[in-house]
C-alpha cells in the first residue's frame, strides 16, 4: 500500500490548508486499521467441503442439539463487540458514528494487541437508549462480551445497566471501569510507596460523567477514606436542588466530611486530586492540599493541572498523557479483563472481578516502585497475563463463570 495521501477533499475545495497531505496519521488510517484472517486454510475442494458445506452442517446441526457447543465451534468465546453511537469521542464530543469508526478500529487493535482478544467495532445510527439496547440484544448471539464505547453520560449508565440484565454475557462501560481500574491501581502503590493505606486518604473527583461516577464507586468499594465529587458548579451535596438521579445517588455515599462549595474549597487539606472533567485548577487551591498529596490529573491532551505545577505540592503525579510518567491508560485494563471473562465463560463482569484486576495491575510493579512508577507502561508483557488470571479466578469465586 502507498504511503501517499490524497486529499479528501475536491481539487476545488480551497479553504482550510490541507495539512492532511503530509500528516502520518492519515497514512496510517488509509484503507482503515483492521482485516478480517481466516484461522483455517482452504486449498482445496477438501478443505472447502469441510470450513464451507457439507462439513458445517454438521457443527450447525450440533449447535442447534446443544447451544453451549457454540462456544467451542465458533469465534463467539473470543470476540467482543466494540459498541458506540458517537456521541462522546474522546475530546471531540458529539461526532456521529461514522466519524466515530477510526477510534473503534483502534480500540479493535488494542484489544487484539494487548489481550489477544478478537473485536469488531460497531457504529450504530441510533441514539435512544431503548433503541440502542434492542439493537445490541439483537447482535449479542454473534459475540462472547461487549465494550460499550464513547457513549455519553448519562445515557451511558443507563444503557449499560439494561444492556446486562437482558443478555448473558459481560457488558463493559470502559470509559467507566477501564478507567477507574486503573486509578485504583494507581492510587493503591502511590499509597504503598508512601507509607499510607486507603482509608487514611481523602479523594476530590473533578468530573461527575462517566469515569468520574466510576472511579468514585471503585474507590468506595476499595476502602477509601472519603471522597467529594465535584462537576461545574462543585461539590455534588445533599443539599444541591440541581442533581441529575445519577449525581444525587452519589450524594447519597459519598462526602462525609459534609463539604459543600467550590472544587478549590473542596482542595484545601486533600490528599487526593483525581481529574477527569477538563478545565484547570488555579495553582493557589492546589497549594492548599494537604503535604505529600497525589495529583492525578488526566484530561488529555491539556491535564487539570500542569505536571510542572503538580510536581511542586504532589508526591506522586499521574497524567492521561504518554509523554510523562504514570500513564492512566485504560489499555492497562480491557484487554485483561475481557481475556480473563472470556476464558471462563463469564455471564458478567463483577465489581469483585473489576477490584481483583486493579490489585493484580498494582501488583505488577509493586516491587518496583517509586513516584515516576506506580503503574506499569502499557507495554509491559506482564500486564495482560496478570489482569487475564485474577479477573478469571475471582469471576470463578464469585460465581459468574461458567467454565
Amino acid at each position: 500500500m502507498s504511503a501517499e495521501i490524497v486529499n479528501p477533499r475536491s481539487d476545488s475545495d480551497t479553504d482550510g490548508d490541507h495539512e492532511e497531505l503530509f500528516d502520518p496519521a492519515f497514512a496510517l488510517h488509509r484503507g482503515g486499521k483492521m482485516a478480517v484472517q481466516a484461522t483455517v486454510p482452504v486449498r482445496d475442494k477438501d478443505d472447502l467441503s469441510l470450513a464451507y458445506t457439507p462439513g458445517v452442517a454438521k457443527v450447525c446441526s450440533a449447535i442447534a442439539e446443544q447451544p453451549e457447543l457454540v462456544h467451542d465451534y465458533t469465534w463467539k468465546s473470543q470476540v467482543v463487540a466494540v459498541v458506540t453511537d458517537g456521541s462522546a469521542v474522546l475530546g471531540l464530543g458529539d461526532i456521529g458514528p461514522e466519524a466515530s469508526l477510526p477510534v473503534m478500529e483502534g480500540k479493535a487493535i488494542l484489544f487484539k494487541q494487548f489481550g489477544g482478544v478478537d473485536a469488531v467495532p460497531i457504529a450504530l445510527d441510533c441514539r435512544g437508549v431503548d433503541e440502542i439496547v434492542d439493537t445490541v440484544v439483537r447482535l449479542a448471539p454473534s459475540f462472547g462480551g461487549v465494550n460499550l464505547e464513547d457513549i455519553s453520560a448519562p445515557r451511558c449508565f443507563e444503557i449499560e445497566r439494561k444492556l446486562q440484565e437482558r443478555v448473558d454475557i459481560p457488558v463493559f462501560h470502559d470509559d467507566q471501569h477501564g478507567t477507574a481500574v486503573v486509578t485504583l491501581a494507581a492510587l493503591r502503590n502511590a499509597a504503598k510507596l508512601t507509607g499510607r493505606s486507603l482509608d487514611s486518604l481523602r479523594a476530590v473527583i473533578s468530573g461527575a460523567g462517566a469515569a468520574g461516577v466510576a472511579i468514585t464507586k471503585i474507590l468506595i468499594e476499595a476502602g477509601i477514606g472519603d471522597v467529594a465529587v465535584c462537576d461545574r458548579k462543585g461539590v455534588v451535596s445533599p443539599d444541591r436542588e440541581d442533581l441529575t438521579p445519577v449525581k444525587r445517588e452519589l450524594a447519597g455515599f459519598t462526602n462525609k466530611a459534609g463539604l459543600s462549595g467550590s472544587l478549590e474549597s473542596a482542595l484545601d487539606g486533600a490528599d487526593v486530586f483525581i481529574g477527569v472533567s477538563g478545565g484547570t485548577v488555579p495553582e493557589a487551591a492546589v497549594a492548599t492540599m494537604a503535604p505529600g498529596a497525589f495529583i492525578f490529573a488526566m484530561a488529555n491532551p491539556t491535564p487539570e493541572i500542569h505536571p510542572d505545577i503538580a510536581h511542586k505540592y504532589a508526591a506522586v503525579v499521574a497524567t492521561g498523557r504518554s509523554d510523562y510518567p504514570n500513564q492512566i491508560n485504560n489499555v492497562l485494563a480491557f484487554p485483561g479483563i475481557f481475556a480473563g471473562a472470556l476464558q471462563v465463560r463469564a455471564a458478567r463482569i463483577t465489581e469483585g472481578m473489576k477490584l481483583a484486576a486493579a490489585e493484580a495491575l498494582a501488583a505488577v510493579v509493586a516491587d518496583e516502585l517509586s513516584a515516576d512508577k506506580v503503574i506499569p507502561s502499557p507495554f509491559d508483557e506482564r500486564v495482560a497475563p496478570a489482569v487475564t488470571a485474577a479477573v478469571a479466578a475471582a469471576a470463578r469465586a464469585e460465581g459468574v463463570a461458567r467454565r
